[in-house]
């Protein structure tokens, strides 16, 4: 009705004369009905000047026209533009006319035009619907949108959908009729009635519409389909996330684990990723010749739910796939299969029974399976099912996979080509790294070495243990600067130089001088902008177990712990010296007297550099923890206390390298070292050898009596003869006969072979060849020649030969 409120009504008789005014024609012309009947029409509607006729020619006229547009004068005085229309009325002379303001026509045009418009065209869906939510007009006729060719008028739009798609909408118009705030932009997965198997996206927006006194009469519903533009969103967001979870790690099951991870509930409710057994060593997988040759392990799952009972999980080695399975052979020839539904699924493994329970979830409805494939070698397969309630896979889908799969390849393969090489890595650290126990007179020791893990790779963290002569050994622990095999080079040649300059029994800041100018000639030797790379820290220690004095020296690295008889735990005090490298600064030698029984650990500052504690703070929290360990008792293995220790460092596994050492020191008894002091009188030889001979006849050692005599006697020899001062005679008797004796002298004792002629020059080389070996040390004032000899029963001495 609200169409025709803006019309006016007009009757006249034959005569022309106003018989009826409407409201509506009082409004619009400003006359009102007592001053418009009963007067000639052409007096109060006169058009404008200069227009010919008009809708209100007198009878007996010129023939009017039944419609048009013209000017019509208002009681102002002024002109209103209308459309009219003459309705003659039949068995009478009178006339009614109507007339409309030219606005408002116009307006109404244009309506009816936008409305034909709309509901012609298939981009937008458009039901209008009464209040009670019937379908008065639409354009989802004909089976356009993807709606089935079905009578839709006088329907409700729930008619269309699933049940519970339909109970959603209806109450989402509802609310919008109650309420009358429309909705807009809605997006919803629905299924059609028609085609419950299939869901489409809708972007739905309503809009309530009122009658002319505002109440309700209705809502207007227009929804697009979205769903290629949602799955083409969703694609491209879990593109996204798979380009940021994935290769995140260098670890190849955590990388498989990422890959399944993305996939659901993405993608799809179950899946699993299988790699072949080689990769999981860091190895090239074999090229498959047929499929008799599929080696693949399950090695990460990803569930929307609970994992099927029963069903295969990881761990589990998929088994051999028959030569004529064409699924799996397109899978080994790098295509990526689509299995739409359940009965394809079962299709394929038909003549193969055995194969269901192994690859078909009980629930299983839809899959898709993608080989990884990653610079022509096959990884491993992907597989991705999809259970009841979620659309088949198709096409779309399957080239989604394929292309996350494809990243993910690429990352299984760096972390399985990072495995292989920091695998080689830790193994030629390991080899190059000593035995990890050892057990001298002088200590018991356990080394320990965790390679760090993640990008950083394999460091030059090294330890040793050096027997020394006279029963004395020597611990190192070392880390070298840098990652990776040049790291591991370096960490080689620094060992066996420490190893070469032990051999020449040097103080430890001498030796540490001595490497500081080879890691020097390293630097220099590096190739250019790679010389900043080169540098250490060590530490160098000597525990003689005679005098239980241990002699250390730091070229920048962190103080060693000792853990004493008593429980006591304390760091040994150094003055650290500059970094292997550094050059031109002096390293300064510490020492101090232990406790026999007290328990050093060195170590490197992958140990105490943990998370956000700096170097000092680790070192406390190391000090807290060897206590913990000493209070309850001393007595524990050492390599148990390592592996305590190192479950302190709080990283599993490490960012950096750690090596750890631990010594329990021992001293060796009294009874066991015979000292003595002779004059430099040539007399005293005599009385050197009496001495030797009572002290082996006290221990028990006759048989080596005459041996011993004679080195002796060659070595006091000697030292009576080019020194300067009293000469010193010491005896070690401990798993080996140890012979010292020391003068004020530096002259350097030359082993060499003496001719028929010479007097002399025989004494060293009958010292070379009565002992298994000899030698001779320095200290700050003068130096000690030392012989010793096994008193193991499998190495005899023949004493007589040389003679």
């Amino acid at each position: 009705m609200d169409a025709f409120s803006g019309t006016a009504a007009v009757v006249v008789d034959s005569g022309g004369i106003v018989l009826g005014w409407s409201g509506a024609a009082a409004e619009l012309l400003g006359f009102t009905a007592g001053e418009a009947c009963g007067r000639p029409v052409r007096d109060l509607l006169a058009g404008a000047p200069g227009e010919e006729g008009g809708p209100f020619a007198p009878p007996g006229g010129p023939e009017a026209p039944e419609a048009g547009r013209g000017m019509l004068r208002h009681s102002s005085g002024r002109y209103v533009e209308v459309a009219w229309r003459v309705q003659r009325m039949e068995g009478s002379a009178g006339t009614v006319m109507l007339a409309v303001p030219a606005g408002l026509v116009d307006d109404c045009g244009r309506d009816a035009t936008f409305a034909r418009a709309l509901l012609a065209q298939d981009r937008v869906g458009i039901c209008v619907q009464d209040a009670g939510l019937t379908i008065v007009r639409t354009n989802l006729s004909g089976g356009r949108f993807g709606w089935a060719d079905t009578v839709v008028l006088g329907r409700r739009l729930s008619d269309l959908l699933s049940p519970e798609d339909a109970r959603s909408t209806d109450k989402a118009l509802r609310r919008v009729i109650d309420t009358g705030v429309p909705v807009k932009g809605l997006e919803r997965w629905v299924r059609s009635s028609a085609e419950p198997g299939r869901r489409r996206a809708l972007s739905l927006s309503a809009f309530r519409l009122d009658n002319g006194r505002g109440r309700p009469a209705g809502v207007v519903t227009m929804f697009t389909d979205i769903t290629e533009h949602l799955r083409d969103r969703r694609h491209l967001r879990l593109l996204h996330e798979a380009a940021a979870r994935i290769g995140g790690s260098l670890d190849v099951v955590r990388t498989a684990q990422d890959l399944a991870d993305v996939l659901v509930p993405a993608l799809g409710d179950l899946a699993w990723v299988s790699l072949a057994e080689a990769v999981l060593d860091g190895d090239e997988p074999p090229k498959l010749a047929r499929m008799g040759d599929w080696h693949m392990r399950r090695v990460a799952t990803a569930s929307a739910g609970p994992w099927p009972a029963g069903f295969p999980g990881t761990g589990r080695v998929d088994p051999q796939p028959v030569l004529n399975l064409p699924v799996l052979e397109m899978i080994q020839q790098g295509e990526t299969i689509v299995i739409p539904d359940r009965a394809a699924a079962m299709a394929v493994a038909e003549g193969h029974p055995e194969m269901i329970p192994q690859f078909i979830p009980e629930d299983g409805q839809s899959a898709v399976a993608a080989p990884l494939f990653a610079r022509g070698l096959l990884l491993g397969a992907t597989v991705v099912w999809r259970t009841d309630g979620r659309d088949p896979f198709d096409r779309g889908d399957a080239d989604l996979l394929t292309e996350i799969v494809t990243r993910g390849a690429l990352s299984v393969d760096n972390a399985r080509r990072y495995t292989r090489e920091h695998r080689a890595a830790a193994a030629l650290q390991r080899r190059l790294l000593p035995r990890p126990a050892t057990d001298t007179p002088a200590a018991a020791t356990a080394g320990l070495y965790v390679p760090a893990a993640g990008a950083s790779g394999i460091s030059g963290d090294w330890f040793d243990v050096i027997p020394l002569p006279c029963l004395r050994v020597a611990f190192v622990v070392g880390d070298v600067s840098g990652h990776g095999l040049h790291a591991t080079a370096t960490m080689g040649r620094l060992r066996t130089a420490v190893h070469t300059l032990a051999e020449l029994e040097m103080e430890p800041d001498e030796l540490l001088s001595h490497v500081d100018d080879l890691v020097q000639q390293l630097a220099n030797e590096a190739p250019p902008g790679q010389q900043d790379m080169i540098g250490a820290t060590c530490l160098y220690a000597v525990y003689d177990p005679v005098t239980r004095r241990l002699d250390l020296a730091s070229a920048g690295h962190p103080p060693p712990l000792m853990a004493l008889p008593d429980g006591t735990v304390h760091a040994v005090e150094i003055s650290p010296g500059p970094l292997l490298g550094v050059g031109g600064l002096p390293f300064e030698t510490t020492w101090t007297v232990l406790p026999a029984g007290t328990v050093l650990v060195l170590y490197t500052d992958g140990l105490v550099r943990t998370g956000a504690d700096d170097i000092a703070a680790g070192t406390r929290r190391l000090a807290r923890a060897l206590t913990t360990l000493s209070a309850r008792g001393g007595g524990r293995p050492l390599d148990e206390t390592g592996r305590a220790l190192l479950a302190t460092a709080g990283d599993a596994p490490p960012r950096d390298d750690i090596a750890l050492l631990l010594a329990r020191t021992r001293a060796i008894r009294p009874a066991g070292v015979a000292n003595w002091r002779f004059a430099r009188d040539p007399a005293a030889v005599a009385d050197a050898r009496t001495a030797a001979r009572r002290q082996l006849s006290a221990w028990g050692l006759d048989d080596l009596a005459f041996t011993t005599e004679l080195v002796v006697s060659e070595l006091i020899t000697n030292a009576i003869r080019y020194s300067a001062g009293p000469v010193g005679l010491r005896l070690i008797h401990d798993g080996v006969l140890a012979c010292e004796v020391s003068d004020p002298s530096n002259t350097q004792p030359r082993l060499r072979r003496a001719h028929i002629s010479d007097e002399g020059g025989r004494g060293l080389f009958l010292v070379a060849q009565l002992t298994d070996r000899w030698g001779c040390r320095y200290g700050r004032s003068g130096k000690t020649i030392w012989a010793e000899q096994s008193l193991s029963p499998d190495v005899p001495l023949d004493v007589r030969s040389p003679l």
